[in-house]
């Protein structure tokens, strides 16, 4: 059973110019640090950057290998479905992990987890979440609570919001739901450190700040 894992990139970020080249306090672009978590996981069988933009290839790690996307996929109207079902037109597997740079803290053995679920057949695909249990409004209305009988917060219903760092699914499950996700999905719960999501310019200072006291100075891997 073959699993690659992609790795999408658009050079050209609105919200953070630069943002999946853009160097921590120690010069590791961000785009670094997916491709090594994928890279070292023992079940991915092969690691592909897959950008429009060939000056990207500087920044691609060694054994990883670099596909050059067609352009019109940068457009704003396309979405991850699309350019997974391109990119599996180039490069056949039985699974595919869909990896983001935006996640830098993305731990290989959450990776490997979400593949091994998939592998085994009990799951059609996977996704990394982090657990919310915080009191939700929208529209001026609770969603989640009643505020006449205010549970504690640790009693609040679990809901997951996804993250970015991987999405594990097999081909079949893609090409019957054209989508990543499937009908029967496992979800693995990670941390707030592993879940964070670089989007904003204030997303980047906060990764970049937890890399060098947390995890560089400290040593810290239980995050």
């Amino acid at each position: 059973m073959k699993t690659v894992a992609l790795i999408p990139i658009k050079l050209g970020s609105k919200r953070v110019p630069g943002k999946n080249i853009k160097p921590f306090f120690d010069g590791t672009p961000l785009m670094s640090f997916i491709q090594q978590a994928c890279f070292d996981s023992k079940n991915i069988d092969e690691v592909y950057i897959y950008c429009s933009d060939e000056a990207v290839i500087p920044y691609v790690l060694p054994g990883v290998k670099f596909i050059k996307r067609p352009a019109f996929l940068d457009q704003d109207d396309k979405n991850a479905n699309d350019i997974i079902r391109e990119f599996m037109n180039a490069v056949d597997a039985d699974i595919y992990v869909n990896a983001h740079t935006t996640s830098p803290f993305a731990k290989v053995s959450t990776i490997e987890e979400c593949v091994d679920k998939v592998a085994s057949g009990e799951y059609d695909s996977a996704f990394c979440a982090e657990s919310l249990r915080t009191f939700m409004w929208q529209e001026g209305k609770p969603i989640n609570f009643d505020p006449d009988h205010f549970p504690r917060t640790q009693d609040l219903p679990q809901i997951f919001g996804e993250t970015s760092i991987a999405y594990v699914f097999t081909k079949e499950s893609f090409l019957k739901h054209n989508r990543r996700l499937g009908s029967k999905p496992y979800i693995k719960e990670v941390s707030k450190i592993e879940a964070i999501d670089i989007d904003y310019p204030e997303d980047f200072e906060i990764a970049n700040a937890i890399y060098k006291e947390v995890i560089k100075k400290n040593g810290r891997t239980d995050y």
